[in-house]
Formats: structure tokens, C-alpha cells, sequence
């Protein structure tokens, strides 16, 4: 008995043995267009194995790179496409600079900030006053989309005055929009909020159908 532990290393095991197995034979083929037909059959094999690579940009484009790979490199054919090089595909991808950002409030995210900065840098008075208002209700609805318990408009308030750098002040936290307001805006509330409607329990549903067996009597 032959064991796959005795036998060569599957390349790319997707493609199963017998692929391999026909790609080193064409590699043994010496006419050259006796290989290359060869290898146009391979491919054929190779998609018929793998059809999600048909949903794939230039999916023969990729069938052409693995036959390379599984043939080492070694494979003197004529090729659609640039013949790919081993350095290239191991090569390893550049490391990614991933964004540092320091944010005090995560459920405010990290773009009020950068709008508070803009807001507490504004010349005219009127809109100043508008962006101050509209992000001190943005933030409080942001709050309580993480929260929606309640919170206290002189919160919302601090933490305005703390992100702008005491620069936008509410002079009268209790003019934002109300809880309420903002729960049903979000969804979320008595009505339409599953976690606040309540279930009947066994015993109700029980007292439900006998009253409705007497009724149909």
C-alpha cells in the first residue's frame, strides 16, 4: 500500500494529485506543441475542479499563475499572460500603518472631534452658536445609542466644553433635545422597543384560550 506520506508534495492540494501528476508529465513532453496543447487540456481540468474561480476577475488569469506554481516554474509553454516569477508571489506585503488616534469618548467616535474643532474656530457668531447647538445634540444621541437608559444634559454639556477645549459652552443644557425625542427618533421607546414590551407569561396565555374556547361555545 502507498501512502500519501510517501509520495511527492501536493503544491496546491486544492487541484488534487492527478493535476499535479498531469502537469509533470507535460513537463516531460518534448515537442513543444504537443506540451502546449497539453497544458490548454490542464487548464480546462483545472477550472472545471475550482468553478468559484469563474467568479474571480481574470479567473484564467489565476489558473494560468497556479499551473506555474505547481509546475515549480519549470514549464516551457506558451502563456497568455506574463509568466509570474517565485520572488514576486512570496513576497511579503508591506507592513500597514494603521491609524492612531486618541479618543477620549468612543461613543462619540472620532469625527466630533475633529467637527468641534472646526465649530470652536468659526467667525461668525450665528453659525457658531448653530454647530455648538447641533453637536451637543448629536452627541447626546450618540450617547444614548450606547446608552439608552438616560443621561443628563449637564454631561453632555461637560463633555462639549471638555472636547472643544472649553471653548463651546451651553449656557442652557436643559434646551437640548429631550430623551424622548431622541429614543423614538432611534426606534427605540415603549412602543416599538422589544426589550420594553412584555410577553405574556404560561399562565396568561393559558387564561387567553380558555376565554377563547368560551367565546366559540
Amino acid at each position: 500500500m502507498e501512502y500519501n506520506t510517501t509520495r511527492n508534495h501536493l503544491i496546491l492540494p486544492e487541484y488534487g494529485r492527478n493535476v499535479q501528476n498531469m502537469i509533470a508529465h507535460a513537463k516531460e513532453l518534448e515537442d513543444r506543441s504537443e506540451r502546449n496543447r497539453a497544458v490548454q487540456a490542464i487548464i480546462e481540468v483545472m477550472g472545471q475542479l475550482n468553478p468559484h474561480l469563474r467568479d474571480v476577475d481574470d479567473y484564467r488569469h489565476k489558473l494560468w499563475t497556479h499551473l506555474f506554481v505547481m509546475a515549480n516554474f519549470d514549464l516551457d509553454v506558451d502563456t497568455p499572460y506574463e509568466i509570474p516569477k517565485p520572488e514576486v508571489l512570496n513576497e511579503k506585503p508591506e507592513w500597514m500603518e494603521y491609524p492612531k488616534s486618541n479618543i477620549k469618548y468612543g461613543h462619540y467616535g472620532k469625527y466630533t472631534p475633529m467637527i468641534l474643532e472646526t465649530a470652536k474656530t468659526t467667525e461668525d457668531p450665528i453659525e457658531k452658536e448653530y454647530l455648538k447647538n447641533s453637536m451637543a445634540n448629536f452627541m447626546k444621541k450618540q450617547y444614548l445609542s450606547h446608552n439608552n437608559d438616560a443621561v443628563e444634559n449637564n454631561v453632555i454639556a461637560g463633555h462639549l466644553k471638555e472636547l472643544s477645549d472649553g471653548e463651546l459652552i451651553l449656557e442652557n443644557p436643559d434646551d437640548l433635545v429631550s430623551t424622548n425625542t431622541i429614543l423614538r427618533s432611534m426606534g427605540v421607546g415603549p412602543n416599538n422597543n422589544k426589550k420594553f414590551s412584555k410577553k405574556p407569561n404560561f399562565k396568561q396565555k393559558q387564561n387567553q384560550n380558555q376565554k377563547q374556547k368560551f367565546k366559540k361555545q
